[in-house]
């Protein structure tokens, strides 16, 4: 009986930290504290048996703190990667084969991103009786309805239409 599981020399700590993907796409550099929101966009609430590791707060070179959100057997469309350069501006997107990142792309923001956010204004024509495809444009700091002007900051994330 072996007790190798008593000594840490601190290296494997951190590589275990989250663990290693097959197939899929692992996001870095998430703000810390927006893995949820992240998970949210991806439309991952956990019912659908889709392998997911995030670590979250984890020591970063980039910012003090960061997310680490990893996606089992799944690699995202580039709608999914717009809507998520929103909340991570800085967020790098890894697709992993067979254990190796054979991409690695860093989000990039489009200038406007169209039937995938939800107006919080309630006078806006996108959220009346026959709406509009919601339309935003994006911002250095958040995004703007283009029907009604409606600025959103923090919010983003809980305006994704599902």
């Amino acid at each position: 009986m072996s007790d190798d599981h008593d000594h840490h020399d601190g290296k494997d700590d951190h590589e275990l930290r989250v663990s290693k993907i097959r197939d899929g796409t692992v996001i870095d550099h998430v703000r810390g504290g927006q893995a949820l929101n992240v998970l949210a966009i991806l439309g991952i609430d956990g019912n659908e048996g889709e392998e997911v590791s995030i670590g979250m707060n984890v020591p970063s070179d980039r910012f003090a703190r960061k997310d680490i959100v990893k996606v089992e057997g799944r690699e995202l469309s580039q709608d999914e990667v717009d809507v998520l350069s929103l909340i991570a501006p800085d967020a790098t997107i890894n697709i992993v084969r067979e254990y190796e990142v054979i991409e690695k792309h860093r989000v990039e923001r489009p200038p406007a991103v169209d039937g995938v956010l939800t107006c919080p204004n309630p006078a806006c024509i996108s959220t009346g009786d026959e709406p509009v495809t919601s339309r935003f444009e994006v911002l250095e700091e958040g995004v703007r309805c283009s029907y009604c002007g409606t600025i959103v900051r923090d919010e983003i994330a809980s305006l994704i239409e599902t």
